[in-house]
């Protein structure tokens, strides 16, 4: 059945409040607290359900209106200054970016994804790739940075993860109908749906393009699920991280191909093609296609291309870097190959890891890395670790000469700030917080703020999250068949005055959720120990096909509800960005155990630190850039055994050490009337040292200053 299309002037509102469409399908409310409390104020119950101003606004009634604009006035009160805030958000008098470069005349930065993470209503997003992805793009708003990104509408998303009481993970794909989500179809000049078309070899596929507003940025999004193509192609764009690798090359070729597309006939000439992680890389050879139909030869065009071209590799692990059987790859080529009257083997060497070694997998980490002028990695480890796995791309250049340089990921911190800190830091700090977040000197006031007043709001937050875990846990027991008594016992599940860690990321075994369960019987005694007492909230996914990823939730499922540590242990099923907001908000301390170094990053880890959880950590990805001593703990002495049982028994006894000795001491002990001396000096010192060094406002700074901008130049000298 099709579905009634439904657009931003469909939607009935008086028009005393006619701005509250613009504000509905701007992603700007996601950010700011002010705004999502306005539409609370419309129907609560509604906005608790949805979270999702388009869709709140669809189901408003004539009289609900009514009641609203004559309540005495308070809600138009709310209606004006929250609109009067966005108008002065969207048209500035002066950026940052206009601040810094006030001389620059060049395009915009195209920015390529295979997932953003911008709010829990708009499921199309996995997870740290994403979130990620919709910081970048948050953060660019902020600055004012001529931006423009390109990723997939997926019909169905990602999975919601369903937990049964024997621990096994279930996959529940929603169906998105997105005339109810803050986006919209593109209009072409002639007034259509924006539409471009895909090679594939058995002839074109088609993709409409949808636009979402994240502040100041557009984002472009395809979507193949329309009337135009052959029921079999409608799907391409359906999951996020489709099992079957003839789909998953599909839709690689639609984000890349079909993106630089929609950017032609937009007419945007980008300044900067910002490559986020192989998925997108097809791009380059649709670029080099176009240059050639236009006159150029293959080395021209090459050049081109990778002149305006910034690459971006996120993992060190080979599942994470996508690779296609040789044979596959040939198929879907061969037809682009023709278009540029090329032998398909020239493309094919575009993508072969090893120049003289025969046939290979068709690599997208290494077509990225040989289409661009410049690749880093996401930490400075990370970019040592890359260098060493690809500096054979880079030749001349050895190892050592560090040719995969890093920008290290940043987190959008008026996103992730939790209301009651974000509420203190306003108070005591100032409302001009946002304008410097990389400030260094600024963020050190923190610690002078009153400890009573940095504990309170920290336990609000805490208190939140627990409401939150146990609501959860009463939905996943009821479709469990659990009984009355087992219901009630939830009320009483997780205590506000104990020591609460924190874990929660994608189920990947290199993640290691299980290590602190390596000596069981020492981690019992750590978590039940009568006057000081530990408690621990899991959460996390492991992708459908990753079979070991699931046998960890089920393990950790099992021990939090069927062993003598349930109540001490939890498993909260569904990891998204709702509950990683709370989870980073709310707990006491942030715990990470990557087999070092196959951590990138990490960004949950900064989320948890600006809202005072120091880290406890293995050090790896981000984390050795951060610590300095005072700010949290370093899981082991950063030694690297080639035996791995070894490594995990290093580094989980590192890890109960640590819990013994210094991290539940220094929770429980020193205090003054109540509050934890000791702790509130390590929230202090976490919150004031990370938030400046690890924002996504240090690193879109960092991006446009030694990548965007030279990029460009670089460009124009060629």
């Amino acid at each position: 059945m099709a579905i009634e299309p439904i657009s931003a002037a469909d939607i009935k509102v008086p028009s005393e409040v006619s701005r509250l469409r613009d504000l509905a399908y701007n992603l700007w409310w996601s950010w700011t607290p002010r705004a999502r409390r306005l539409f609370s104020s419309i129907n609560a119950e509604l906005w608790a359900y949805y979270r999702n101003p388009v869709q709140l606004l669809i189901n408003i009634e004539p009289h609900q209106w009514e009641r609203l604009i004559s309540n005495g006035g308070a809600f138009m009160s709310d209606y004006r200054r929250v609109i009067r805030d966005f108008d002065k958000y969207m048209n500035p008098e002066t950026t940052p970016f206009q601040t810094l470069y006030p001389d620059y005349q060049g395009g915009a930065v195209a920015y390529f994804s295979t997932e953003f993470g911008i709010h829990e209503c708009l499921g199309i997003y996995s997870g740290g790739l994403g979130v990620l992805s919709g910081d970048h793009a948050k953060a660019a708003s902020d600055m004012g940075l001529p931006f423009i990104g390109i990723g997939i509408l997926y019909r169905k998303g990602y999975f919601h993860q369903s937990v049964d009481s024997d621990g096994d993970q279930d996959h529940v794909f929603s169906d998105f109908d997105f005339y109810r989500l803050p986006i919209s179809p593109l209009q072409s000049s002639t007034g259509r749906n924006l539409v471009v078309s895909v090679n594939l070899p058995w002839g074109d596929v088609h993709a409409r393009v949808w636009q979402l507003r994240v502040g100041r940025v557009n984002l472009y999004l395809l979507d193949t699920d329309i009337l135009e193509n052959n029921p079999a192609d409608r799907p391409i764009t359906s999951q996020l991280y489709v099992r079957g690798r003839s789909m998953r090359l599909c839709q690689e070729l639609v984000l890349g191909v079909g993106g630089a597309r929609v950017l032609h006939e937009l007419g945007v000439e980008p300044a900067v093609w910002h490559m986020n992680e192989g998925h997108s890389a097809f791009l380059s050879i649709e670029r080099m296609r176009e240059y050639m139909a236009g006159g150029l030869t293959w080395d021209e065009a090459r050049e081109n291309v990778v002149n305006s071209t910034l690459f971006t590799t996120h993992t060190p692990v080979p599942a994470g870097n996508e690779v296609f059987d040789f044979g596959l790859a040939e198929k879907y080529l061969r037809h682009h190959a023709q278009a540029m009257n090329v032998d398909v083997g020239r493309l094919l060497e575009l993508g072969k890891s090893y120049p003289e070694g025969g046939s290979q997998p068709f690599n997208l980490t290494t077509l990225g890395i040989r289409m661009s002028a410049r690749t880093n990695g996401v930490s400075k480890l990370h970019g040592e670790v890359a260098s060493h796995m690809w500096h054979h791309l880079f030749p001349g250049k050895s190892a050592e000469d560090l040719p995969i340089e890093y920008v290290t990921n940043g987190v959008h911190v008026a996103t992730w700030l939790g209301h009651d800190i974000r509420t203190l830091v306003e108070e005591e700090l100032g409302n001009d917080w946002n304008e410097n977040l990389t400030n260094q000197t600024f963020w050190g006031r923190i610690r002078e703020i009153d400890n009573q007043d940095l504990w309170d709001a920290h336990n609000n937050q805490k208190d939140r999250l627990i409401r939150l875990v146990r609501s959860r846990l009463l939905e996943q027991f009821a479709r469990h068949g659990k009984s009355p008594d087992d219901m009630r016992e939830i009320a009483s599940v997780l205590d506000p005055n104990v020591l609460t860690i924190g874990f929660a990321r994608r189920f990947a075994t290199y993640k290691r959720a299980g290590l602190i369960f390596q000596d069981y019987e020492r981690l019992r005694a750590i978590l039940k120990n009568a006057d000081m007492p530990v408690q621990i909230i899991f959460s996390g996914k492991a992708h459908p096909a990753d079979m070991p990823g699931q046998e960890l939730v089920r393990n950790i499922f099992n021990i939090a509800f069927h062993s003598d540590l349930r109540g001490h242990v939890v498993f909260l099923e569904d990891y998204e960005i709702r509950v990683a907001r709370h989870l980073v908000q709310g707990v006491d301390i942030w715990l990470n155990t990557p087999r070092r170094p196959r951590e990138a990053s990490g960004t949950s880890g900064m989320k948890a630190a600006m809202n005072g959880a120091p880290n406890l950590s293995i050090s790896d990805g981000w984390w050795p850039e951060a610590y300095n001593g005072k700010n949290g703990w370093v899981i082991s002495d950063g030694r690297d055994f080639d035996n791995e049982e070894m490594q995990d028994y290093e580094d989980s006894s590192s890890f109960y050490d640590l819990m013994e000795k210094e991290v539940v001491p220094a929770y429980y002990q020193h205090r003054e009337n109540g509050v934890p001396v000791k702790w509130l000096d390590l929230m202090k010192e976490s919150m004031a040292t990370i938030t400046p060094a690890f924002s996504a406002a240090r690193m879109i700074e960092e991006y446009a200053r030694d990548y965007y901008m030279p990029v460009t130049l670089r460009e124009h000298q060629a």
